[in-house]
């Protein structure tokens, strides 16, 4: 297993700019550094009453999809060294507003335990 911890959210205005972090770490692999290169990172998001949803995901090679909502306004990167992916919220809308976590992706689909994530809020 993998875990994650999120943080970066807070209050944004409309149009504003917020960039969130996620954090990962795994005792069960031996050198955690060169395994976590390999893996899929998404970020993802939840309102209340809503599932989960996907909006941005970057591979090992740093190749990014983006969910067609966000992807002319939110980007993804990673820091391999650090274990670390970066989610930037730019051009702030109020439905950005949500929960926002991290997870690896294997078989397009989340698989470890999820953190407890960051919440965005976006008012004026």
């Amino acid at each position: 297993q993998v875990q994650f911890v999120e943080s970066g959210g807070g209050l944004v205005q409309p149009g504003g700019s917020l960039r969130l972090s996620c954090a990962a770490s795994g005792s069960i692999f031996s050198d955690f550094r060169s395994i976590f290169r390999t893996f899929v990172i998404g970020w993802y998001r939840q309102v209340p009453g809503r599932q989960r949803e996907l909006v941005a995901k970057i591979l090992g090679v740093g190749t990014t999809e983006y969910a067609d909502a966000v992807a002319d306004r939110f980007a993804i990167s990673r820091d391999n060294p650090k274990k670390t992916v970066h989610l930037y919220l730019n051009s702030a809308r109020s439905e950005d507003t949500a929960v926002y976590y991290c997870n690896r992706i294997a078989d397009n689909r989340p698989v470890d335990p999820w953190g407890q994530g960051t919440q965005v809020v976006v008012s004026a």
